[in-house]
């Protein structure tokens, strides 16, 4: 018997300091890509490049228990600005060290080496998935289109994340 699609709830971050949501252009495009796909908007949302800042809004998002998802975009880097993986990682119960290692192998083709700067991760906190991206638009196709969409996909085999998603919060 084939799955059936589920939607899920997904709350997008855009982190920086330079953009707003006219300039936008990565948020914009997970938010377009994850409705095409059949997915819900829960909320999107912009904020600086600041560890606290982030880490209060996705904290935010994962006390909710609505968005079954949160994408952020923006801070991955290695500059002194970049903090999004500081902000995030001590919000995590579970890391999913495969994303980050999976997508600098997709983003080698493009950019090569340069991918190791690449500081992109994702793990589940209280029963939510997590995924930090670059804040380039490429990036956020990239991780999209061919990781997170297939994972977030209940019909994608031989699994998917999505089918997770009950068992997430299990003692």
């Amino acid at each position: 018997m084939d799955a059936e699609f589920t939607p899920l709830d997904i709350a997008v971050l855009t982190v920086s300091d330079s953009r707003d949501e006219s300039s936008d252009t990565s948020g914009a495009l997970l938010v377009s890509r994850l409705q095409d796909a059949g997915h819900r908007l829960f909320e999107r949302a912009l904020c600086a490049d600041d560890i606290y800042e982030i880490r209060a809004r996705v904290a935010r998002w994962i006390a909710d228990e609505r968005p079954q998802v949160v994408i952020t975009t923006g801070g991955t880097g290695m500059t002194g600005r970049d903090g999004t993986p500081e902000a995030v990682i001590p919000l995590l119960d579970k890391q999913i060290p495969g994303f980050g290692e999976m997508f600098r192998v997709l983003s080698w083709d493009k950019i090569g080496p340069s991918t190791l700067q690449s500081r992109c991760l994702a793990g589940v906190a209280n029963g939510c998935y997590i995924f930090c991206l670059p804040g380039s638009s490429g990036a956020c196709a990239d991780g999209w289109d061919q990781l997170i969409s297939r994972q977030l996909d209940t019909r994608s085999r031989p699994c998917n994340l999505a089918e997770l998603l009950p068992r997430l919060k299990e003692q």
